[in-house]
């Protein structure tokens, strides 16, 4: 950028370089790369449990980066979220249609290769891969948190939210599991 002061003395140009700091959000959304969704009407309770995930295809050609995470609207009982690094989950998959861009000002709307997938009343744990951490809530609480997109995963990889009650997993529950994420192009083996 260029600046130009006119006095009645002289005349000044001097280059200016602008440098602006944005978070990485942002960045992302601005390209095109950011999406959100979630998976809503999770059904648990009555000794069964529910799932969601990211899950980045095997040929997808991107690596997935999580950012945030929530988990929200279960007021039935105290609850439990497992969460699982690359593993196999049971149930009858649905993929999520409550997905989108979070940059809806480009035309046309960016497609994410990343699948939220989810399972409700589940009655195995997941299998194989590493179970990363958990969190426990109360009724009517919501957990959230935000990553930095440090949890990363290549094609074939996952980041999932396992739910469960603690106490009386007899009674009927419900839920709802949200993701923010982007998605960074591979190239030859490295990202771009």
């Amino acid at each position: 950028m260029y600046y130009k002061e006119n006095s009645n003395q002289h005349n000044k140009c001097c280059n200016l370089n602008k440098t602006v700091d944005i978070p990485i959000e942002l960045y992302k959304s601005l390209r095109g790369e950011y999406f959100v969704g979630y998976a809503d009407n999770l059904r648990l309770g009555n000794n069964t449990s529910a799932w969601a995930r990211l899950y980045n295809p095997l040929h997808s050609g991107v690596n997935l980066h999580v950012n945030v995470w929530t988990v929200a609207d279960i007021s039935e009982a105290p609850f439990r979220a497992q969460f699982w690094f690359n593993s196999t989950p049971s149930g009858n998959v649905t993929i999520s249609n409550l997905v989108t861009p979070s940059n809806t000002a480009l035309c046309p709307l960016p497609i994410p290769k990343i699948q939220l997938q989810s399972a409700s009343n589940v009655v195995e744990e997941p299998e194989g891969g590493i179970k990363a951490f958990v969190r426990r809530g109360p009724p009517e609480t919501t957990l959230v948190d935000t990553e930095n997109g440090k949890f990363i995963f290549p094609p074939g990889g996952s980041f999932l939210v396992f739910l469960s009650l603690d106490g009386n997993a007899s009674i009927p529950a419900s839920g709802r599991i949200a993701f923010g994420w982007w998605e960074e192009k591979i190239k030859d083996g490295c990202i771009s």
